[in-house]
């Protein structure tokens, strides 16, 4: 069943937001810092009460103001990964997942918990204690005991930012191979953009406490007032590509809905889903089809809808087959192209402006 969660407060933490969280879907909560992320995912877990709130998770009320419902953190179905991964040092990783069921006879807790880092593909590192194992095992470890408490919500509160980047694109693969097995609410606090778009399929953004934009992740990444709160720089779509095959030049071929996009060797094998985060700023529009260019990828697309923002810019919506694109070009060429919803052009890309942490695979079916 749902998350749904309702919290206001002006005092020193300023709160004011509601949203409802279904089950299987991974909602991103972002903005600035300070902005009150890390207090609304407390408000949930039941570290923070505040002065009106209303949070309920498979049905459960966790927390109710006006009817006086307030349960304690031990007594919440919640499972939730620290950025620190706040691990006991002195015990194997089975334990330490081991450790978060209290509810299971002892002789059913470490068959499960090895069952759980399988699912987190760490099956053969169950009797390693955590100096033994690197950030990122500590973290799949970490999560593997979130999942132990069989949870009725899963947070994640800046799970990746303690490690590499490297790392941190493995883990984001985990969770979304995972996601084929969590049938709960997830949410994700997080100030990496790339990875909220990677992993959300919704997205709320809040601004001193308040809710400023909420809706699937690509629709709040084309709203004027969401892209204030989090920088206009961050704007971007994600692109469904699949790797089709690698040239001797050191570029991979990639399909897309609407032709072929370049892009500097990607280490996936022929078939692999991607999905392609493009930035609105680094995308230009063409009506014709243009000629003699040094830039390799020209798609065909078809406009959706334009934004004008408070500045000099305007936002293109495109739609490239079912997934969206974004451009952010100026006024003047906006007035100069005059693109209508429906009209046909050209994006234009380089295949270099696509940063390497920018390609994620698609979620295992």
């Amino acid at each position: 069943m749902a998350l749904q969660v309702m919290a206001r407060d002006k005092g020193a933490i300023p709160l004011d937001l509601a949203f409802r969280v279904e089950p299987g879907q991974l909602m991103a909560l972002v903005g600035p810092s300070g902005s009150g992320k890390t207090t609304l995912l407390r408000t949930i877990a039941g570290l923070w009460r505040p002065a009106n709130a209303r949070v309920v998770a498979g049905g459960a009320v966790w927390l109710d103001t006006q009817t006086g419902v307030a349960l304690s953190p031990d007594l919440r179905r919640v499972g939730v990964v620290f950025q620190s991964y706040a691990l006991f040092p002195h015990l194997t990783a089975a334990q330490n997942v081991a450790c978060a069921m209290g509810d299971l006879p002892r002789a059913q807790r470490r068959p499960e918990a090895l069952r759980l880092l399988n699912l987190v593909e760490l099956g053969g590192l169950a009797d390693r204690r955590p100096a033994q194992l690197s950030g990122g095992q500590q973290q799949r470890v970490a999560i593997a005991r979130a999942l132990a408490r069989r949870p009725q919500a899963l947070l994640l509160d800046e799970p990746f930012s303690a490690v590499d980047r490297a790392t941190r694109a493995g883990l984001h693969a985990q969770i979304l191979s995972l996601r084929a097995h969590l049938a709960m609410p997830v949410v994700l606090v997080t100030h990496d953009m790339t990875e909220a778009q990677a992993l959300a399929d919704r997205m709320v953004v809040i601004d001193k406490g308040r809710m400023v934009a909420q809706g699937p992740t690509a629709a709040v990444l084309s709203d004027p007032a969401a892209l204030r709160a989090v920088g206009l720089r961050e704007a971007a779509a994600m692109l469904h590509a699949t790797v089709r095959r690698h040239h001797d030049d050191g570029m991979t071929e990639l399909t897309t809905a609407t032709g072929t996009l370049w892009l500097p060797f990607v280490d996936a094998a022929p078939g692999t889903g991607l999905r392609v985060r493009i930035m609105a700023h680094d995308v230009i529009l063409s009506r014709a089809r243009p000629e003699g260019l040094s830039a390799q990828n020209i798609l065909p697309v078809q406009v959706i809808d334009q934004r004008p923002g408070e500045g000099p810019a305007v936002m293109v919506r495109l739609a490239v087959g079912s997934d969206t694109l974004l451009a952010r070009i100026t006024r003047r060429a906006a007035d100069q192209l005059q693109l209508q919803p429906g009209d046909q052009a050209h994006a234009i890309l380089k295949s270099m402006s696509v940063a390497r942490d920018h390609i994620a695979r698609d979620a295992a079916p």
